[in-house]
């Protein structure tokens, strides 16, 4: 299991200022963005530079790149936005590929037009289901022709809110191409430290051999996130079920500060 941080934890638009820190604060890879290199998360081109940029920072820092952000709204009330989220999926699908980066994480969406992250009462009908569903299709066969994989995370407010429903669309899509990032701090929202070691299990047991990356964030019983280790997550446990399940990718942790990054490491690598 290798242990690794967003590259967005640490500022600026240099490959090699990021992963140099990201290195610097003892992590061994990164679940990378395109804002990393001063370019847009989702942009509509990606120059040669840039890409040569990313490159030479991975192998003078050794930091690997186990994941490149793609998420857009995959269920966007206006096709056209979810038009064009596709459109730039496909530019950062082809980036990944060039780069010999696995998986790019996606984000299932949200009918709530303003923000992908936010709930929406509608999130659970079976139109938005459908829309979502379409747009997976289409991520896959990019995904599939480019021999890259796509990572689907449950998340309360989003379509998938579940280790099951992960499993069922993976199941609908038949591909092998679509993977799960677990991240213990989505699987609920307020819970007590015994109730939270119980959800995360569950999904754990339901989501063994699709996980292809693990996430370290944690929440407060109050739902409010926190750093990892500061809240109800167990993560001895979290990272030891992971094992006995066979997992041998990344944990990256996510949701705190530069300064607090050398802690967490130190703090999850006597887990991993």
């Amino acid at each position: 299991m290798r242990l690794g941080i967003f590259a967005k934890t640490f500022s600026g638009t240099d490959p090699a200022v990021v992963l140099a820190a990201v290195k610097q604060a003892g992590y061994e890879t990164t679940q990378f963005n395109l804002a990393c290199a001063g370019l847009p998360s989702m942009p509509d081109a990606v120059p040669a530079d840039a890409v040569a940029a990313i490159g030479t920072a991975t192998r003078s820092s050794g930091v690997s790149l186990a994941a490149l952000s793609g998420t857009y709204n995959m269920a966007h009330p206006d096709k056209s936005m979810r038009d064009d989220g596709l459109r730039r999926l496909a530019i950062v699908i082809e980036t990944a590929a060039t780069l010999d980066i696995p998986l790019v994480t996606l984000c299932t969406g949200s009918r709530n037009a303003a923000d992908q992250w936010a709930y929406h009462p509608d999130n659970a009908t079976p139109a938005a289901w459908s829309d979502m569903a379409a747009e997976m299709a289409k991520a896959l066969a990019l995904a599939e022709n480019a021999g890259v994989d796509l990572g689907i995370e449950p998340e309360q407010a989003n379509i998938v809110t579940s280790a099951g429903d992960a499993i069922r669309l993976i199941a609908d899509m038949g591909s092998r191409h679509l993977k799960i990032v677990l991240d213990p701090a989505n699987l609920f929202e307020q819970a007590t430290p015994d109730e939270a070691r119980a959800m995360v299990a569950a999904a754990i047991e339901e989501a063994a051999g699709h996980i292809a990356m693990a996430h370290a964030k944690d929440r407060f019983a109050d739902g409010r996130f926190a750093t990892s280790g500061q809240g109800v997550v167990d993560f001895p446990d979290f990272v030891a079920r992971l094992k006995r399940t066979g997992f041998v990718g990344a944990l990256v942790t996510h949701g705190l500060s530069a300064d607090e990054a050398p802690a967490v490491a130190t703090f999850l690598r006597g887990l991993v």
